[in-house]
């Protein structure tokens, strides 16, 4: 059975209220300029275009922001978004749901960001997507409204089919055992140059990640990548806490994972 974009079906994972994003990332609720800023620079506060995300159906699962003492307030923070009636249906219950992670600060040095990602619910696992059709999109804070949102959202919503079919390209692209160490030897030195175990990487938490296909593999790596359930020399990793690092990761993982579907139709 291949992935189907499913637009009905019901997400029962936690989601958060505005108090309590509020709680784990004030920054989010800042509405004054950063000191140094000068009048010219508008200030739109992020909260706005997460009541703005939510009134178009998207519930928030993730908040965070980055620790700053001379920008304490107006920092960097990230928002995760999925919405309840679009998922990605799997076989055996590996469903996955497609999300918008939002970033932005209000110290004059970003504009609202937004990009594509994977969550799986047998995992837990977040994945963010680095490929052409599913590039970066940015809104300035001056040209923000709520039409232009409206309209981002649009336009990354009538791509998900293609992620469906990447998807399903990556599911059948079967790997060799070589092909298989090879990438995850390549994935780790992204985190580190420690000697690593790579079977440990390799080998499957669960049923539904056992095999050789791309995506199975891909999905194993990035978790015990970003987790950091490994040993690198003789200590244990620790998983990534900062967003920033967490998605450079990913969208390394994921440029990398794609270089390997021209193996495909190797015999």
């Amino acid at each position: 059975m291949t992935n189907e974009l499913n637009t009905s079906s019901m997400m029962t994972n936690h989601t958060y209220t505005l108090d309590q994003i509020r709680q784990i990332a004030p920054s989010v609720f800042t509405t004054d300029k950063a000191p140094h800023l000068t009048d010219k620079y508008i200030q739109t506060p992020t909260s706005r275009v997460v009541e703005d995300l939510m009134n178009l159906g998207w519930q928030v699962t993730k908040a965070q922001e980055v620790r700053s003492r001379k920008y304490k307030g107006f920092q960097k923070h990230m928002v995760v978004f999925r919405n309840p009636n679009i998922t990605i249906k799997g076989k055996d219950g590996d469903d996955a749901f497609p999300q918008i992670l939002l970033t932005n600060s209000h110290d004059g040095k970003a504009a609202f960001n937004f990009r594509v990602g994977i969550f799986r619910l047998v995992c837990s696992n977040g994945l963010v997507v680095a490929d052409a059709d599913f590039s970066n999109v940015s809104i300035r804070h001056i040209n923000y409204t709520f039409e232009s949102l409206q309209a981002k959202v649009a336009e990354m919503i009538t791509k998900l089919p293609k992620l469906v079919n990447k998807i399903n390209l990556f599911k059948s692209t079967e790997l060799t055992e070589d092909q298989m160490k090879d990438f995850a030897t390549k994935a780790m030195q992204l985190r580190t140059k420690a000697r690593v175990n790579i079977m440990d990487v390799l080998n499957a938490d669960r049923p539904q990640d056992q095999g050789n296909d791309l995506w199975v593999v891909f999905n194993r790596v990035q978790e015990k990548l970003v987790g950091g359930s490994y040993k690198a020399g003789s200590r244990k990793a620790r998983s990534v806490k900062n967003f920033q690092k967490d998605i450079e990761i990913n969208e390394q993982l994921f440029e990398l994972a794609e270089t390997y579907l021209a193996y495909r139709d190797w015999e």
